[in-house]
């Protein structure tokens, strides 16, 4: 985050938005040196007692009235939600870098924070014209919500019921990966697409929409649904998480064919010929998904 940040900042491209977010991100994920000001082991955010929630609160209240001094109440809401995601990055670290039996679900914290987080940023770099709250996706969906829930609740009751389960490290670092090339994908594909891209399909084509062919396009036509599906799936493979891997990709799947099929109707209406012949060289990326079917 901090280097799209900083290659940002060089183009000028990162306004009062972004710079906020950034400065709020850094300032929750800031919970991960309490540790280090305690004279503590990271260990004690994850183990028993009240001195480890205490930091953790008066760190909380305390970032809380700070961002209220420093921003008036439109820059606030988007540095409390930064924040937020900063928080609990700065919290999967601390999980990550203790022994704890939550360690595994640590990276899980950092990767979907920093998922959500960089959404915005890059939002905020490439379209700031279209940058708003749900440019975090926070707010996705009802159903991206609930499969987040779902993902928690396998993992708490498999480690409280089946605790080896979740102790795989080898089959974690599997997900971990799959997490970082999915993400690495998809903040690509942003960046290759520029002002181009945008979290809500487009209906009516702007002067300055072009086709993007170059660059991680020129491997898949959709590099960042791409991206979304095998980081979604490779987070429940973290989780070691057996229900919801294959829950996971089927409702990924399901939602990328759909979705697919309705974008390229847009774009063949947009681009024409040059698209078709565009769709005719270059696969989607997704398993066993084509795209619209037309007769050519």
């Amino acid at each position: 985050a901090a280097m799209m940040a900083a290659a940002a900042a060089r183009r000028g491209r990162l306004g009062r938005e972004g710079r906020a977010s950034l400065c709020s991100f850094l300032l929750g994920a800031s919970v991960a040196a309490l540790p280090l000001l305690l004279g503590s082991s990271p260990a004690l955010l994850a183990g028993p007692g009240l001195r480890g929630r205490l930091a953790l609160a008066l760190h909380v209240a305390g970032v809380n009235a700070a961002l209220l001094l420093l921003y008036p109440r439109p820059l606030y809401k988007i540095a409390v939600r930064a924040c937020f995601l900063g928080f609990a990055f700065g919290c999967g670290l601390l999980l990550s870098a203790g022994r704890s039996a939550w360690r595994h679900f640590g990276w899980y914290m950092c990767s979907l924070s920093l998922f959500h987080y960089s959404e915005y940023l890059v939002t905020a770099i490439n379209n700031p014209r279209s940058l708003s709250l749900d440019s975090f996706l926070l707010n996705h969906s009802f159903e991206y919500n609930l499969a987040a829930l779902s993902s928690w609740v396998e993992f708490t009751l498999e480690k409280l019921f089946f605790p080896e389960l979740k102790q795989i490290t080898w089959l974690s670092t599997v997900g971990l990966l799959m997490v970082i090339f999915g993400d690495c994908l998809r903040k690509a594909a942003m960046l290759t697409a520029g002002s181009n891209f945008n979290h809500i399909v487009q209906n009516e084509k702007s002067d300055t929409h072009t086709l993007v062919t170059s660059g991680v396009y020129g491997w898949f036509r959709h590099p960042s649904y791409v991206g979304w599906f095998y980081w979604s799936i490779g987070t429940q493979v973290l989780l070691c998480n057996p229900i919801c891997v294959v829950g996971y990709a089927l409702a990924s799947w399901r939602f990328f064919r759909e979705r697919i099929e309705e974008e390229e109707i847009t774009l063949i209406h947009f681009f024409g010929e040059e698209y078709l012949e565009y769709k005719r060289k270059v696969p989607s990326g997704l398993p066993f998904i084509k795209g619209v079917k037309l007769e050519l």
